[in-house]
């Protein structure tokens, strides 16, 4: 079974940790690449999206808190690129503010969650998106 490209567009390094020991528990591999800032991750997908369109990720995760560019800018430009438009987007935040949620699905995100503080139920979340996205949805090739 080849391994689902998973993008996390994350700055936090304890988020990160953590997102790496759900992924590291689960039965099916994942290919796991992290970016730590807006801009970065903009440039990273357009040189894939460009120079290799066969490693673009499957499913990505995108903070809204981030240095650079903030996750609004990257979801639009990920949304707007028609290139990789069709990549499904879930936003994973702190933020719980209504305003956050509503530019995140007017952006067209696919899924709005937020992390909990405490770090066993984030685990526990990051392992109920995983399984809803990488065992029940259909994710692109």
């Amino acid at each position: 079974m080849k391994p689902i490209r998973v993008l996390l567009i994350e700055d936090n390094e304890g988020d990160i940790l953590l997102f790496k020991e759900a992924l590291d528990q689960r039965e099916n591999p994942c290919a796991l690449e992290v970016l730590r800032n807006g801009m970065i991750a903009i440039e990273w997908l357009e040189s894939k999206a460009s120079l290799s369109p066969q490693d673009l990720p499957q499913l990505i995760f995108l903070d809204i808190n981030l240095p650079k560019k903030n996750g609004q800018e990257v979801l639009s430009f990920i949304k707007n690129d028609p290139r990789i438009s069709y990549i499904p987007v879930i936003m994973l935040t702190t933020s719980s503010y209504q305003k956050d949620v509503i530019t995140s699905y007017q952006n067209r995100a696919n899924c709005y969650i937020s992390k909990p503080v405490d770090a066993d139920e984030f685990l526990k979340t990051i392992n109920r998106i995983e399984d809803f996205w990488l065992q029940l949805a259909c994710l692109p090739e």
